[in-house]
């Protein structure tokens, strides 16, 4: 006769229908496996706080007064070699080149961050509605399509033509259409995906427009809007530095990468180094922020997570 041992009663439990046997997942801890998985992200993450750090402690640490210190013109410092008090040497008129850069990176990254927040905040709140209604997108369309039509440099020149020439001159200028490309870019999006069946029960369920919009559309745009940043910072910074090169952006008492550009170019033939000092800045600044935007953008996408 077989052992009773080899066997045992099973008990019904209502709740194991309730158990999930898949593991725990959270968007933002696998957002942040997905970037910080990438070593050259992380590195680059890096760089870019560290000249951020500099940009912003540098010129207070120096004493670098742009408006004084050009204009003292002491010809025993004028054209120093590269030392260790002076790391990258000194210009025409003996102020220390090293701290002229990072006064004119902090005013770059500024510009280039408070341009970009305000762009992306108006240009994704007016795009994800325009996308949504319908009435709002005939308007819009005739509006977009008029600005678009003129080059985005050449409204902010004449902009600036009108305000005059300063920081917050500057950044105006810059919001005032820059704002538009963002929000059309979100429309196109929003309008793939408002008709799918959960929006359209939403709808029928009389849920307010602005609640579909930030509730059941935005946050499906996550990856989208971050892609749109890491395009737009590099892309603001770039303007900056064109408008200051030009010598219509900032006026001469705001230190500009731009402007040093343009200033150190004469001096090329025989002190290159004075002019790939902000050269070389703006392009470690550039390429950083692109390539960590896109690594973010890559990692708050869904379809990455595994």
């Amino acid at each position: 006769m077989m052992s009773d041992s080899r066997f045992e009663f099973v008990t019904h439990d209502a709740s194991a229908s309730e158990h999930i046997a898949a593991p725990s997942y959270s968007y933002w801890r696998s957002v942040s496996r997905q970037f910080f998985g990438k070593k050259l992200t992380v590195f680059l993450l890096i760089v870019i706080v560290l000249l951020s750090l500099i940009a912003l402690i540098q010129p207070a640490l120096s004493g670098y007064d742009p408006m004084i210190s050009p204009n003292i013109n002491n010809p025993e410092m004028r054209f120093l070699g590269i030392s260790f008090q002076y790391p990258y040497g000194t210009d025409g008129v003996g102020s220390s080149v090293w701290d002229v850069v990072w006064a004119g990176t902090r005013t770059s990254l500024l510009v280039g961050f408070i341009v970009t927040g305000v762009n992306t905040f108006i240009g994704v709140l007016v795009g994800a509605i325009w996308g949504f209604s319908k009435a709002i997108d005939k308007v819009m369309l005739e509006i977009y399509n008029i600005i678009s039509s003129v080059p985005y440099i050449l409204i902010v020149t004449v902009l600036l033509y009108a305000f005059g020439r300063g920081f917050w001159q500057l950044v105006l200028a810059m919001c005032l259409t820059g704002w538009l490309g963002t929000a059309y870019f979100i429309r196109t999006q929003v309008m793939i995906i408002r008709d799918r069946e959960y929006n359209l029960a939403s709808k029928c369920l009389g849920t307010p427009t602005l609640r579909l919009v930030t509730r059941n559309i935005l946050p499906y745009l996550l990856s989208v809007v971050m892609t749109s940043v890491s395009l737009e910072i590099p892309a603001a910074i770039s303007t900056e530095v064109t408008l200051s090169f030009l010598g219509i952006g900032l006026n001469v008492s705001i230190p500009s990468l731009g402007r040093m550009i343009n200033q150190y170019s004469n001096y090329f033939n025989g002190y290159p180094h004075l002019f790939w000092a902000p050269v070389l800045t703006l392009a470690v600044v550039t390429v950083s922020l692109y390539v960590i935007g896109q690594a973010l953008a890559d990692a708050s996408d869904p379809r990455t997570h595994m």
